[in-house]
C-alpha cells in the first residue's frame, strides 16, 4: 500500500541530517525538474518584492522566503516529520512508536510543489512554496514542471490512496502514477440526523487520523477490498464514493456537538 499526502505551508525549522536532491525518491528521473525548480524560487525568494507575490506572502509571513535560500545548509530531517498543519498535527508523528515511523517512511509519499512526490523517510529541508505558486523563471505553472516526469512513478505498487488536495494531485496524477489500483480520498460528516456534508478544514484533520491508525496498526493492504476489510475491523465508516474510484470517509469531526 501506497498513501499519498500533500505537504503543508507550515513547516518545522530545522534539521540534522544532509539534504541530498539525488537521494531523494526517483534521483535520477526527477533530477532536472527538481533542479529547475530549485533555482527558480531561490531567483524569485532573493527580491523581497517579487517573491510576495510569487508566493504569496503577507506581512508577518514575508521572510519565509529566506528559507528558499539556504535550501542546502539550513539542515534536513524526514519529510513526513518536516510538515505541520491540520493534517500533520492529527498525525502527530512526535508521539508516534519508532515501529510506526517505520511504517510511515516506507508507505507514505508526500506531493511537494518543490521536490515532486518524496518518500515519507527523504530527508527535506524546511521550504516556502506551494503547488498554486508561479515561479517566473519557471514561465508555466508548476503542474506543467511536473506531471510528465511523474508518469509510471509507482509503477509495481498494488494500491494505492491518494488523499492530496486537487492543487497537488495535479502534479502528479493519480491516473499516470502506475499503480495497479488506485483510490481518491474524500472525507465527509454525518450528523446524529443522518444528514451528510463535505468537509473543509477538518477534513484534512481526519486523513492524518486515518493515516495514524494505519500506521500504529501497521496492516498489510494490497487491494481496495482488504483497506475496507482493516476499516471496518478499526470502526471506521469508509465505504466507496459516487465516483468508482473514491472511497468515502464518514466522520464526526467538524460536527456541532448538538448534532451528535
Amino acid at each position: 500500500m501506497r498513501i499519498l499526502l500533500p505537504p503543508s505551508e507550515t513547516k518545522r525549522l530545522g534539521g540534522r541530517l544532509p539534504f541530498s536532491p539525488r537521494e531523494l525518491f526517483l534521483g535520477e528521473r526527477l533530477a532536472a525538474p527538481r533542479a529547475a525548480a530549485q533555482r527558480a524560487l531561490e531567483s524569485v525568494s532573493g527580491d523581497e518584492s517579487a517573491a510576495t507575490k510569487a508566493l504569496k506572502l503577507g506581512v508577518k509571513n514575508r521572510d519565509e522566503r529566506l528559507r528558499n535560500l539556504e535550501l542546502d545548509a539550513s539542515g534536513a530531517m524526514p519529510a513526513i516529520e518536516r510538515y505541520t498543519g491540520v493534517l500533520y498535527d492529527a498525525l502527530d508523528t512526535e508521539t508516534l512508536a519508532p515501529e510506526a515511523l517505520d511504517w510511515l517512511r516506507d508507505h507514505v509519499f508526500v506531493q511537494s510543489a518543490l521536490f515532486g512526490l518524496v518518500r515519507g523517510g527523504d530527508a527535506i529541508p524546511a521550504y516556502r512554496v506551494s503547488a498554486s505558486s508561479r515561479l517566473p523563471e519557471l514561465g508555466s505553472p508548476l503542474a506543467k514542471l511536473w506531471a510528465a516526469p511523474h508518469e509510471g512513478a509507482l509503477e509495481g505498487s498494488a494500491y494505492v490512496l491518494d488523499l492530496r488536495s486537487k492543487d497537488y494531485a495535479a502534479l502528479a496524477p493519480l491516473g499516470a502514477l502506475g499503480a495497479e489500483q488506485a483510490d481518491y480520498l474524500e472525507v465527509v460528516a454525518r450528523s446524529d440526523d443522518g444528514e451528510v456534508r463535505a468537509l473543509n478544514h477538518f477534513n484534512k484533520a481526519a486523513k492524518g487520523d486515518l493515516v495514524r491508525r494505519l500506521a500504529e496498526s501497521a496492516p498489510a493492504i494490497s487491494s481496495r477490498s482488504e483497506l475496507l476489510e482493516w476499516a471496518r475491523a478499526t470502526g471506521l465508516e469508509l465505504g466507496v464514493g459516487a465516483d468508482a474510484s473514491t472511497l468515502r470517509l464518514v466522520t464526526l469531526q467538524g460536527v456541532p456537538a448538538a448534532s451528535r
